[in-house]
């Protein structure tokens, strides 16, 4: 069967496969990928087996990435946790996946990128010469059960006492999409990311974001004494939360501002009948994220990114080689080089 290319920026069968489709998430929404393409410059693409007079019944959506540095490549998404493959058939899959590694070949691209959380038929994936490049774990919170169930199952010293201090100390916490909230959460984030020696994302990429998604985005701030302690931005899609961005000020952690933020969410998330806290992908190397989301009484499962031309491992070697990189340069870089140098490295990332 023919494969036709859609741009899901100003194909309105889009976003009704995204809303329709049940493994599709807030990455898959065109808000999410006009902020792609707004801050970094990246070419929203998508394809499907259905002619342009057809509804979409599937689609593997990529952005094109084009660097100097990095090559030119398509990611299925970049900055972008997991994007699942939107195809209930395997006919559809095998040709998805057999004309993505064709544009590889043809169109001189370095490689493609596939980022899914289910794999029920990997062998879709190895027969169409994909590997998995790197892997990680990804924490999902099921919100389906009573709150005081949800309570009971936080990790009773590392998260439920934090939680109890948080309030003992009085920590407020607030939510909005101004330019306040923030610029509180981007000071924070710049704390962070400076603590782990990581390029900070632009504060144009956050702007972008609040403008795309409108009230599926919150930016969430807690405070002692009106002095910010930890933020987190969230994102929304159909019943399912996303836990995005994190950040917090070291000087105050023993408060229990993030456990707190996060209970808060929780809660919140309960009341407008959300089902599911998608908690992020994390490193198999930082094992005290991991068992801080294990704490959270999240399932933890793994997430294997796979990719053509197989190259196994060969992501991971050059992310641990631009971390070492960057904490060499960032450690001692001043704030204005610091900040530029997220402006700079982010578009090349992806």
């Amino acid at each position: 069967m023919p494969v036709f290319t859609v741009n899901p920026l100003t194909d309105a069968r889009w976003d009704e496969l995204v809303t329709r489709h049940p493994r599709a998430g807030v990455f898959h929404t065109s808000s999410w990928l006009s902020a792609l393409q707004r801050t970094y410059g990246y070419k929203p693409l998508a394809f499907t087996t259905c002619s342009p007079s057809e509804s979409l019944t599937n689609g593997l959506v990529f952005c094109e990435v084009r660097s100097w540095i990095t090559g030119r490549r398509l990611v299925s998404l970049p900055f972008s946790d997991h994007c699942n493959l939107l195809a209930d058939s395997a006919a559809a899959l095998d040709e998805l996946l057999g004309h993505v590694c064709e544009c590889v070949a043809r169109d001189a691209y370095t490689h493609a990128e596939i980022r899914p959380t289910t794999t029920e038929e990997p062998e879709c994936f190895t027969f169409a010469n994909l590997e998995p490049a790197e892997e990680f774990c990804l924490h999902r919170l099921s919100l389906d059960v009573p709150l005081d169930i949800l309570f009971h199952n936080l990790h009773k010293n590392c998260i439920q006492r934090k939680i109890q201090r948080a309030e003992r100390e009085g920590l407020t916490c607030q939510s909005g999409q101004s330019e306040l909230f923030l610029y509180k959460f981007y000071d924070l984030l710049l704390r962070t990311r400076r603590r782990h020696c990581l390029p900070p994302q632009p504060l144009q990429w956050f702007r972008n974001l609040i403008a795309s998604m409108g009230e599926n985005i919150a930016v969430r701030v807690v405070s002692k004494d009106h002095v910010p302690v930890a933020a987190i931005i969230t994102l929304s899609h159909k019943t399912t939360i996303t836990y995005k961005y994190g950040c917090s000020d070291e000087r105050f952690h023993n408060l229990g501002g993030t456990p707190f933020l996060l209970w808060k969410i929780i809660q919140e998330a309960k009341n407008q009948k959300m089902r599911e806290l998608d908690l992020g992908r994390s490193e198999l190397n930082h094992p005290g994220l991991v068992q801080f989301k294990d704490r959270l009484g999240a399932v933890r499962t793994m997430l294997p990114y796979w990719r053509y031309p197989g190259a196994r491992g060969a992501s991971a070697v050059r992310r641990r080689w631009r971390n070492q990189i960057a904490k060499r340069i960032l450690s001692w870089a001043p704030d204005p080089v610091f900040v530029a140098s997220g402006r700079f490295l982010y578009r090349h990332i992806g």
